[in-house]
C-alpha cells in the first residue's frame, strides 16, 4: 500500500500545484468579486445536485463490483458496470432537464444573497456548466473501475487536463467573452473522461447498450447508494448553508471561503486522498474475503500515516494562514481585504484539518463493510451541529465563524465514527494510535515554534514570501528530526524498511563485484 500511496501522492503533489495555479489565475483575473462568486456558485450547483449521486455510485461501485467479480467472474462484473453506466446516463438527463427548467429558483436557493447582475450571471453560468455532469457520471465509474484493477495512476492524473483547460479558459475569457469560463468547466470535465477511456479499454472493458433497471445488482447498488446519497446530501446542505450565509456577510465572502477551503483541500487531496485511493479497493477486497485482521491492520496503518502527515500541516497552516494566502493569491485583483478574509477562514478551517482526513478514512472502512448507514447518520449529526454553530459564530467571527463551525462539526463527527467503528469491528490499535498522536502533536508544536522563529528572523532581511518558504523548509526539517528521535512506530518501520532495501542493494553489488 505504501509504494502505491507514495506514487499517487507524488502525482497528486504535481496535480495540486497545477490546481493552485488555476486558483491563482482565477484570483488574478477576477479576484474575490461578484463575477467570481457567480462562477463558483455555477460550479457548486451541479456539483451539489449530482455530485452526491456520483460519489455514492463511486463509493458503492467498488465493494459491489469486487463481490460480483469474486463470485461470478469478469463477464458478470463488466455487464454490471455497463448496466450501471447506462442507468446513470438516464438519471443524468433528468437532472440536467430539471436544472435547465428551474435555474433561477435553484440559484436563489444556493445563493440567497445574490441579486441584480450577480444573480443573472450565476443563472447563465449554471445553464452552461450543468452539462458537465454527463461526463462526471461516467468518470466516477471509470475511475473506480481502474482502481479495482490496481491502476491508481491514471485516476490520480485526472486533475492535469482539467486544470489546464480551466486555466486556458480563464485567460481566453478575459480577452474574448466572460462565458468562456463556464464553457471551459464543461470541456475540462470532458477532458478527464477522454483520459480514462483508453486505459479502461485496456482492462478488457467494452461498452454494451445494456439497460435493465430490475437487475438484482442494480437494486443492491441502490440499497448501498441511498444512505451514501443521504449522507452526502446533508454534507452538501452544509456547503449550501455556508455559502448562503457567506453571500450575505460580505461581497466576495463565497470566494474567500472557496480559496481557504481549496488550501485545506490541498492537504486533504495530497495526503488523505492518496492514501484512501489505495486503501479503499484493498479493504473492500478484504471485507469480501472476510479478512478482518488485514482490514483492521490496514485501517490502523492509514490513520497513523495521516496523523504523521496532516498534524504538522495543520500547525503550519494555523501559524502562517495569512502569509500563505498572500504568497499564493496576493496579486492582481486579489485585494488586502480579500487576503484578510481568506486568511481568517483558512486559520479556522485548519483547526479541523486532521478531523477531515480521519473522517474520510473511517467512512471508507464502513463503506468497505457495506455499511453506508452509519456514515450517513454521522454526517447528519455533524451538519446539524455545523448549522447551529454557523448561525452563532458567524455573528462574532464573520466568514471565519463559518469555517470554525465546519471544523468543530468535523471533530465531533470523527470522534463518533471512531467509537462506532470500534464497536463494529473491535479494537484496531487505538492505544498505539493515541500514543503516536500525542508524540506527533508535540513534535508539530515544536516545529511550529521553530518555523515561526525562522520566519521572523528571515523577514527582517529578505522578502516576506521568500522568508516564508525558507521557514517552512526549516520547519519541515526540524519535524523530520524530532519524529525520528521520538521513536514513533510508523517512522521506525519506514526507516527499517529503507535500511533493509539499502542492505539488499549493497549486498547485491558486492556479489556482482566478487563474481
Amino acid at each position: 500500500m505504501k509504494k502505491a500511496a507514495l506514487l499517487v501522492m507524488t502525482i497528486t503533489i504535481l496535480s495540486k500545484i497545477l490546481g493552485f495555479a488555476r486558483e491563482v489565475v482565477l484570483s488574478y483575473t477576477y479576484g474575490a468579486s461578484a463575477t467570481t462568486d457567480a462562477y463558483l456558485i455555477s460550479q457548486t450547483i451541479p456539483g451539489v445536485i449530482f455530485g452526491l449521486i456520483g460519489i455514492a455510485i463511486g463509493t458503492g461501485f467498488i465493494p459491489l463490483y469486487s463481490r460480483i467479480l469474486n463470485e461470478y467472474g469478469h463477464f458478470e462484473a463488466n455487464k454490471y458496470a455497463n448496466n450501471l453506466s447506462n442507468a446513470l446516463m438516464l438519471l443524468t438527463s433528468l437532472v440536467v432537464a430539471t436544472v435547465l427548467l428551474f435555474t433561477q429558483q435553484i440559484v436563489r436557493i444556493f445563493a440567497s444573497g445574490f441579486s441584480g447582475e450577480t444573480l443573472e450571471l450565476a443563472i447563465r453560468f449554471t445553464r452552461i456548466s450543468v452539462f458537465g455532469i454527463y461526463f462526471t457520471a461516467i468518470i466516477n465509474i471509470f475511475a473506480s473501475f481502474l482502481q479495482i484493477h490496481k491502476n491508481y495512476i491514471i485516476p490520480a492524473l485526472l486533475g492535469f487536463p482539467m486544470n489546464l483547460v480551466i486555466i486556458a479558459s480563464l485567460f481566453i475569457s478575459i480577452k474574448t467573452n466572460i462565458y468562456v469560463i463556464a464553457i471551459g468547466s464543461v470541456l475540462a470535465t470532458a477532458s478527464q473522461l477522454l483520459l480514462l477511456i483508453p486505459f479502461v479499454r485496456k482492462t478488457g472493458y467494452r461498452y454494451q447498450p445494456i439497460l435493465n433497471l430490475k437487475d438484482e445488482h442494480i437494486k443492491t447498488m441502490v440499497i448501498i447508494a441511498l444512505p451514501v446519497i443521504a449522507g452526502q446530501s446533508v454534507n452538501q446542505i452544509n456547503v449550501l448553508v455556508d455559502r448562503t450565509l457567506a453571500s450575505g456577510i460580505a461581497v466576495g465572502g463565497i470566494s474567500a471561503l472557496n480559496y481557504a477551503n481549496r488550501l485545506n483541500g490541498f492537504v486533504q487531496g495530497l495526503f488523505v486522498a492518496s492514501i484512501s485511493t489505495v486503501l479503499y479497493p484493498m479493504i473492500s477486497k478484504m471485507a469480501a474475503e472476510d479478512n478482518m485482521n488485514g482490514l483492521k491492520s490496514s485501517i490502523s496503518e492509514a490513520i497513523s500515516v495521516i496523523n504523521l502527515l496532516v498534524i504538522p500541516a495543520t500547525i503550519g497552516a494555523m501559524i502562517f494562514s495569512k502569509e500563505i494566502v498572500t504568497l499564493l493569491f496576493g496579486r492582481g485583483a486579489f485585494t488586502p481585504e480579500a487576503i484578510d478574509m481568506t486568511g481568517g477562514a483558512l486559520f479556522y478551517y485548519s483547526i479541523g484539518m486532521i478531523a477531515f482526513g480521519l473522517r474520510d478514512i473511517l467512512s471508507r472502512a464502513f463503506y468497505a463493510l457495506q455499511d453506508t448507514k452509519t456514515p450517513m447518520i454521522n454526517a447528519t449529526i455533524a451538519v446539524v451541529i455545523n448549522m447551529i454553530l454557523n448561525i452563532i459564530l458567524s455573528k462574532y467571527l464573520g466568514i471565519g465563524g463559518l469555517a470554525l463551525a465546519t471544523s468543530i462539526a468535523a471533530i465531533v463527527g470523527t470522534l463518533l465514527l471512531f467509537i462506532t467503528l470500534r464497536r463494529k469491528i473491535g479494537g484496531f490499535g487505538l492505544k498505539e494510535i493515541t500514543k503516536s498522536f500525542i508524540k506527533i502533536c508535540i513534535a508539530s508544536v515544536l516545529m511550529g515554534f521553530i518555523a515561526l522563529g525562522s520566519f521572523n528572523f528571515f523577514r527582517q532581511n529578505i522578502r516576506e514570501n521568500l522568508a516564508l518558504i525558507l521557514a517552512i523548509g526549516i520547519g519541515a526539517l526540524a519535524y523530520a528530526i524530532l519524529i525520528y528521535f521520538m521513536r514513533i512506530p510508523e517512522v521506525d518501520r519506514s526507516i527499517q524498511a529503507m535500511k533493509k532495501k539499502v542492505r539488499v542493494r549493497v549486498g547485491a553489488r558486492r556479489e556482482e563485484q566478487e563474481s
